[in-house]
């Protein structure tokens, strides 16, 4: 392997997926809500609202996804906060207009979102390439930022030679696109027992445009564009991630010095859709954190109400 498809591997890595184990079965279908769209200049987007309590935790994935990607967290966290789940511009349910998909766009959706649903202050919580959606939304407007919660996602934008940007990207714009994504994804799903969350995570992924593909993942890495990662943060700042040497101990200190409100925990033997390969220990993990930092009520309160 050369050192380009090496660095490709890497950041599809980053983005997309590390190692897996199997996940727990979910009834068929996806979750069922209350559907809206907000309007965003002369686009649509899309979101769903479930749930119930004080907090709102407004949920964003990765690229290429949907909001489907948090079906797993609806039983656990539907219980505890308001939910809002967004497909991005782009993705999913929303519109897929020609433009450029940067970060600033997609974090300007999501605050069109909150306004539509009359959301004052929510928790972030974003996986993958949302983390650094959600850095954008806490740039543009960190009053009605609660917390940011960073899922297996860069705080900070990896220092990127434009050469090794266009090599990522070229295998993209070619016709045959949707084998690349195929061969990425399937290279990073090497345990037996993951096959039916690796064809519904491909089947979800390959809905998406070519041309909202290769935007939204050059604009992540473009230094022409303004950079998302976070410098000094108000808001408590939690991070689950996968174990993986991308998250080594330089990182993990800059993490701990974005704010003196930060917790970090690492998930053993799960992959980048840690959410979906191993809801449980996820959503206990999720909670705990929010609850340590009064983000969410604890269970003696709510019984109370």
């Amino acid at each position: 392997m050369n050192r380009v498809h090496r660095f490709a591997w890497m950041v599809t890595g980053l983005l997309l997926c590390a190692s897996c184990r199997a996940p727990r079965t979910s009834a068929p279908g996806i979750f069922v809500g209350q559907p809206h769209f907000a309007g965003f200049g002369t686009c649509r987007v899309h979101y769903v609202t479930l749930g119930r309590g004080r907090q709102t935790l407004v949920l964003v994935h990765c690229w290429g996804g949907t909001s489907d990607f948090w079906r797993e967290q609806i039983p656990d966290l539907g219980d505890e906060a308001r939910l809002i789940l967004i497909d991005l511009p782009g993705h999913g349910q929303s519109d897929k207009p020609r433009t450029d998909y940067t970060m600033d766009f997609f974090a300007r959706a999501v605050l069109a979102v909150m306004d539509d649903a009359h959301v004052e202050k929510a928790v972030l919580v974003g996986h993958s390439m949302g983390v650094p959606v959600i850095c954008r939304t806490y740039a543009l407007a960190r009053e009605r930022v609660a917390a940011l919660v960073a899922v297996d996602g860069p705080l900070r934008r990896p220092q990127m030679a434009r050469e090794d940007v266009e090599n990522l990207i070229m295998p993209l714009l070619l016709p045959g696109y949707r084998d690349e994504v195929r061969r990425r994804v399937t290279a990073m799903f090497p345990f037996p027992g993951t096959e039916s969350t690796r064809e519904r995570v491909l089947s979800e992924m390959l809905q998406t445009p070519q041309y909202v593909l290769v935007s939204a993942m050059e604009a992540m890495f473009d230094s022409d564009q303004p950079d998302w990662a976070l410098k000094r943060v108000d808001a408590p700042i939690l991070v689950i991630n996968a174990r993986n040497p991308m998250w080594d101990g330089n990182y993990q200190a800059y993490v701990r010095s974005l704010s003196p409100k930060t917790d970090y925990r690492v998930i053993d033997g799960v992959g980048h859709w840690l959410m979906l390969e191993e809801p449980v220990e996820f959503n206990v993990t999720l909670i705990q954190m929010l609850r340590e930092f009064g983000l969410l009520e604890a269970p003696a309160s709510r019984a109370k109400q």
